[in-house]
């Protein structure tokens, strides 16, 4: 006599267990990977599964073990393809752990960030991904007291919470020691927020690198930008409005490369024949640009993955090292002897 197969409705740990021949507590303890069977039975499980269609419910299970199969994530600015591509490996990360994500903002503003953190507790996530960000570590700290919390952007250590974090100082000497090898003195900056950290970072390699040169720094040849397109097609208004001379430009991020290259366009000017140009990031778009830009790659998907895993990993009690791959030059056609 055949197994009838459940063929209507949603199906039940009951009905796996009467299809497979089992008890249901085994087809549970299967489902939560803490049977110690054989494979013939795990197998006529796994195929009872298929059959019925059955499909755990997540949400139960968690409430049970105290946990929601959620995690928060928060990013400072949703349209940035920045911000994209690093989510593009936190979402890989997830891939087939049982875990959803719950993305919000914190439109880069540390009362914002809080606020958004202290929703995503209320929600009884499971554990939170910071994406570079405001707030200081000691309220971190506090926040990953309640749930396990990676951020990136910086070195954060503590029982439940990890930083990722890259050498922003390293790559803009990379790029700037790029440029002065071909020749470049007057090398503009376009940096980023004077407030935020790896703005800062990079601020200290375009300085570091000029030093180590011998080239002294101009003061005028450093303009404030936000990390967006605008700030980087301001800054070269700016210097020609100043008629202040220069022959490369350093732009914090690809985003305000991207903005400079557009000004510098406008205004005539070649490059890289009679301007060199340099990025940071090295977002998808940046090997398509007109023409393809010089910039410093961030692993962002690598870190996005990591930050999962390792986040993934404080949820169940876990430490790992924090290692992603450092930050390198990409020569492209946006620089040229001068």
């Amino acid at each position: 006599m055949t197994k009838k197969t459940v063929a209507a409705g949603p199906s039940t740990l009951i009905d796996v267990a009467r299809e497979a021949g089992v008890s249901p507590s085994t087809v549970s303890r299967i489902l939560n990977g803490t049977a110690r069977v054989s494979d013939d039975k795990r197998q006529a499980v796994l195929k009872a599964i298929a059959r019925t269609n059955f499909a755990p419910n997540l949400m139960a299970q968690g409430l049970k073990k105290g946990k929601t199969h959620t995690i928060g994530i928060i990013v400072q600015d949703i349209s940035s393809p920045f911000f994209d591509e690093t989510l593009h490996g936190v979402d890989d990360g997830l891939k087939g752990t049982g875990y959803a994500s719950v993305i919000v903002s914190g439109h880069w503003s540390a009362l914002e960030e809080a606020d958004r953190i202290r929703l995503l507790l209320a929600r009884k996530v499971d554990g939170i991904i910071l994406l570079s960000g405001s707030l200081p570590d000691e309220e971190l700290l506090q926040f990953a007291a309640q749930r396990p919390m990676v951020v990136t952007g910086r070195a954060l250590d503590g029982p439940t919470a990890l930083g990722f974090t890259m050498d922003n100082e390293h790559g803009a000497w990379l790029a700037v020691r790029h440029l002065i090898e071909l020749g470049h003195e007057r090398i503009v900056f376009v940096s980023g927020p004077p407030t935020h950290a790896d703005a800062q970072a990079r601020r200290r390699g375009y300085l570091r690198a000029l030093a180590d040169a011998g080239i002294a720094a101009d003061p005028a040849l450093i303009v404030e930008g936000n990390f967006h397109e605008n700030s980087g097609l301001l800054a070269v208004n700016h210097l020609f409005d100043s008629r202040l001379q220069f022959s490369a430009v350093f732009a914090a991020n690809d985003q305000s490369a991207y903005g400079v290259r557009l000004a510098l366009y406008r205004k005539g000017v070649r490059v890289p024949e009679d301007v060199s140009l340099v990025g940071f990031d090295d977002l998808p778009g940046s090997a398509y640009t007109t023409p393809p830009l010089t910039t410093v790659r961030q692993p962002l998907y690598d870190m996005g993955l990591a930050a999962t895993t390792a986040l993934l990993r404080l949820i169940n009690g876990e430490r790992v090292p924090t290692r992603v791959p450092p930050v390198e030059l990409i020569v492209r056609e946006t620089t040229r002897r001068r």
